[in-house]
């Protein structure tokens, strides 16, 4: 079953994205999938924040991990909506989820 995401790129316009829920995939991987500029430099790991992202609206999301708290400590721009992309496995709860590229550090 696929998902719909919306994620806003850093030109501002809005991609509807199809986020395949059975392929174990994270936000970030869809992003690359799309060929939206996130480069997940640590391949996921919580260890770069380039694939920071704002969360826009109000769907349910996994609890941060303490590698991603502490990773977003450390980054540029970090709003309190701020999650990365690579922590948030794609599941059918996030039906509906938007979400805004951060700028690139």
């Amino acid at each position: 079953m696929d998902v719909l995401i919306k994620i806003k790129d850093r030109e501002g316009i809005v991609h509807q994205l199809q986020a395949p829920t059975d392929m174990a995939m994270n936000i970030m991987e869809l992003c690359k999938a799309y060929e939206l500029p996130v480069e997940g430099t640590c391949g996921g790991m919580a260890m770069c924040a380039s694939c920071q992202c704002y969360v826009l609206n109000a769907v349910a999301l996994p609890e941060m991990g303490e590698d991603e708290e502490a990773m977003l400590s450390e980054a540029f721009y970090v709003k309190s909506n701020s999650r990365l992309g690579c922590q948030i496995p794609i599941t059918e709860s996030l039906e509906g989820l938007e979400l805004e590229l951060a700028p690139e550090s």
